[in-house]
């Protein structure tokens, strides 16, 4: 019953033992009551890996639920600043102005949206409070003096690729005092906007406001964000010689490694965290019952990809205070209906 509660059994066509233990009840002979003292003292969060815009890192003690709630957050509920209002002044490129504004509303913008409001419904100007303005502006010549022989597009013209790295910032009001040119702006310099030709224009002017995913998905912080429960793979019998190469095909490179030992080669489970869950061993009939695969029920692997607006750890942060506000917010409605 123990391993039932605490582990997922994955079978060649199912997973079995799903239930959670999140409510008393479920499992017989266990009491599985909301605890602080021991919720307090089996929550863990162990940091895996933290670079720029990647941060992984493991929570173990929690239900799905909880998990879940962070990543739906991070995706939908933590504000960015993106492109909101185009307003084109000159476009002759092949690009249709609707398809280049969906194109600049999706360039990640770096700003920190704590410094902002959300601007109000109705206000179509803004104000240095809600509103952040950029402008583009590109036009496409031919390069003098090209030589004779050139054929590539950048001995022949001038500025024929829009890129991010054009969008220039134009403070508004007090902005500049309050922030430096550095610090506004694209995320990246090189996201390729269109392409033009000689005598192409593009002139642009743009309103950067506050939103949150929910909204629009140009305003999400994160690309991919994540988790799984933590693989565990046991050998129930020593796997030798040739059945343990072919275990070792099975599994993702470094999950299996072989150990040479006295008797042969002997396979050995050496990081089942690389497991992608893909099952293959159960299709080999003669090492099927000896490998018992699961996941450990409460063992999240947490993945946070942000776009480059604000960086993964400030992100989840932002997703914990959200949560807590949340969770406050619903008591303080039952308190209300309980008077």
């Amino acid at each position: 019953m123990e391993e039932m509660r605490t582990r997922l059994s994955l079978q060649d066509h199912a997973v079995l033992h799903t239930r959670t233990t999140d409510f008393p009840g479920n499992y017989v002979g266990y009491n599985d009551a909301w605890d602080f003292d021991k919720f307090k003292k089996n929550f863990t969060v162990k940091l895996i890996r933290k670079e720029e815009n990647v941060l992984e890192f493991d929570m173990v003690g929690i239900d799905a639920a909880i998990a879940n709630a962070f990543r739906r957050i991070l995706i939908a509920e933590v504000p960015t600043m993106a492109v909101e209002k185009v307003i084109f002044h000159n476009n002759t490129s092949v690009i249709p102005d609707e398809i280049l504004a969906s194109r600049l509303g999706l360039i990640p913008i770096k700003a920190d949206p704590k410094l902002f409001e959300f601007r109000e419904p109705g206000d179509e100007n803004g104000s240095p409070e809600n509103t952040l303005e950029f402008h583009l502006k590109v036009r496409c010549s031919k390069r003098p003096h090209a030589p004779k022989d050139a054929t590539s597009r950048d001995d022949l013209l001038v500025h024929h690729s829009v890129y991010s790295g054009d969008i220039k910032w134009i403070p508004i009001g007090s902005q500049e005092t309050m922030f430096k040119e550095e610090d506004v702006g694209p995320v990246d310099k090189d996201i390729l906007i269109a392409k033009l030709q000689p005598g192409h224009e593009v002139d642009i002017r743009m309103q950067c406001v506050k939103g949150i995913g929910r909204d629009h998905a140009k305003f999400s912080p994160v690309s991919p964000v994540s988790y799984r429960l933590l693989p565990e793979i046991i050998l129930t019998k020593p796997i030798m010689n040739e059945d343990a190469i072919r275990l070792q095909d099975c599994f993702s490179q470094g999950v299996i490694e072989i150990e040479e030992t006295k008797g042969g080669k002997v396979a050995k489970v050496v990081n089942p965290r690389m497991d992608t869950c893909s099952r293959n061993v159960l299709r080999h009939e003669d090492l099927k019952p000896f490998v018992k695969m699961q996941r450990v029920r409460d063992y999240f692997i947490f993945v946070i990809e942000s776009t480059g607006a604000l960086s993964p750890d400030i992100l989840f942060g932002e997703a914990i205070g959200i949560l807590k506000r949340k969770c406050k917010s619903f008591l303080d409605e039952l308190d209300s209906d309980k008077k």
